[in-house]
């Protein structure tokens, strides 16, 4: 994982972070055995439909989040967000029906919408320097890919001494940790944004995501991503046991493989960084999400363990180098008053482009089957590459204002139009819209 930025606040928060993935991986193997404990042959559907859950409780909730993270201090929301998983998970052995897992669920689900997007928004305040931030990014990719991994064997260990209404327990222990670090950690509090009305807090990440063209870029590329991803994620046990005619446990090991493609990127991006753009980064991992989903089209028509290995190992990569310098992205294109809504605008609207692709995987696959299901997904992942390559814009741009030189302007040159001046441009009150560049 390389060396963790020297932060005593920062490494606090990624160990809490780290004990806070682990119960979520064991909570959510102890629900798939609830779900069939309640639904039998249907727990498939249910587990199908508590994932669809999750999407839309962070689709919706984080921009809420986002709008209230300046005005509530980060400490407090991100422990309340813990306490509300501990009673959740410690609640979830005494459910009796389908409904309240749909309901737990949600809440466990909006709670950790609450968490992820105002630890990520702690990061670039703890962690100012390029080189530390992107560690940071790097460090928490790694730790979300090792969780896929570590999460399932803890769970199978537990499962060895322990019914599954018990490994809820043993889940609970990691937000507990979490929950007892984050107390015991001096969070700065997020500087107070200046837009008064709550509305505007909650809209203003969405409007610079969609306004900034760089992060126009950023939203195809979660496209893409989700494309790739969602092979992965979807359609992993219908490959092997399908298309490769393998065993349950080679379920686990493919997925293992994916995990592991984007723990590689994740330790080999900050590498990267430092030789090139985070444009550049961000292309190349375009172009391996693309391969990937090439090499899956393959697969469903020449199946066989190396290509699936190969395949499952480059969209990982390709995720993994896509998702680390995104972060540095949306750090640069926001002041540090709207950086909390940003953040979790991205959160919201990647997340959203999961929800698109996780059902259109799973019903094409279905009445389709893989090779047309992932062409569907292909075709998507090259539209977002190409969005993506036509809206990124530069971030340094010469511009005109109208008004007097002052204040913001005090370095403005006379034009016919007013007054023009360049530098690094982030949507903010001097800028409601993009500025048009000018010779």
């Amino acid at each position: 994982m390389g060396v963790l930025p020297a932060s005593r606040v920062y490494r606090r928060l990624f160990v809490a972070q780290v004990v806070a993935l682990l119960g979520t991986g064991v909570a959510t193997v102890a629900l798939g055995l609830l779900a069939y404990a309640l639904a039998g042959p249907r727990a498939g559907e249910v587990l199908g439909t508590a994932l669809a859950i999750k999407m839309v409780a962070y689709v919706l909730v984080s921009p809420l989040v986002g709008a209230v993270a300046d005005r509530v201090p980060r400490r407090a929301l991100m422990v309340a967000a813990d306490m509300v998983r501990i009673g959740v998970v410690v609640a979830l052995p005494w459910v009796g029906a389908v409904w309240q897992v749909y309901l737990m669920v949600a809440v466990l689900q909006a709670a950790s919408a609450t968490f992820t997007p105002t630890f990520q928004s702690v990061l670039p305040d703890v962690l100012p320097a390029d080189e530390d931030y992107t560690a940071a990014l790097s460090a928490s990719q790694i730790a979300v890919s090792l969780e896929n991994i570590v999460s399932p064997l803890l769970a199978a260990a537990l499962l060895l001494v322990l019914d599954f209404s018990s490994v809820f327990g043993a889940g609970a222990v990691g937000f507990v940790g979490s929950a007892a670090l984050v107390a015991g950690t001096a969070v700065p509090r997020a500087v107070r944004s200046d837009r008064e009305r709550w509305v505007d807090r909650l809209g203003v990440g969405v409007r610079i995501m969609v306004g900034t063209p760089r992060l126009r870029a950023v939203l195809a590329l979660n496209l893409v991503v989700a494309a790739a991803g969602a092979i992965t994620l979807v359609s992993t046990v219908t490959v092997v046991r399908d298309l490769l005619g393998g065993s349950e446990p080679a379920v686990a090991l493919l997925l293992a493989v994916s995990g592991a493609g984007t723990a590689a990127a994740a330790v080999g991006a900050p590498v990267l960084l430092r030789r090139w753009s985070e444009r550049r980064v961000l292309v190349m991992g375009a172009a391996v999400c693309l391969a990937g989903i090439a090499g899956a089209v393959a697969l469903a028509l020449s199946p066989g363990w190396a290509l699936a290995v190969a395949v499952w190992a480059t969209i990982g990569l390709g995720g993994g180098a896509v998702q680390v310098p995104v972060g540095r992205v949306v750090r640069s294109a926001s002041s540090v008053a709207d950086r909390p809504a940003l953040l979790a605008a991205q959160f919201s609207l990647s997340h959203a482009c999961w929800l698109l692709t996780y059902p259109l995987t799973g019903r094409l696959g279905t009445l389709a089957g893989p090779t047309a299901a992932w062409s569907v997904l292909g075709a998507l992942a090259v539209v977002g590459a190409l969005t993506a390559r036509r809206a990124w814009g530069a971030a340094v741009v010469r511009h005109v204002h109208a008004g007097e030189p002052t204040g913001h302007l005090a370095d403005a040159e006379p034009h016919t139009s007013g007054w023009v001046h360049t530098h690094h441009v982030v949507l903010d009150r001097q800028h409601t819209r993009w500025p048009v560049q000018v010779t």
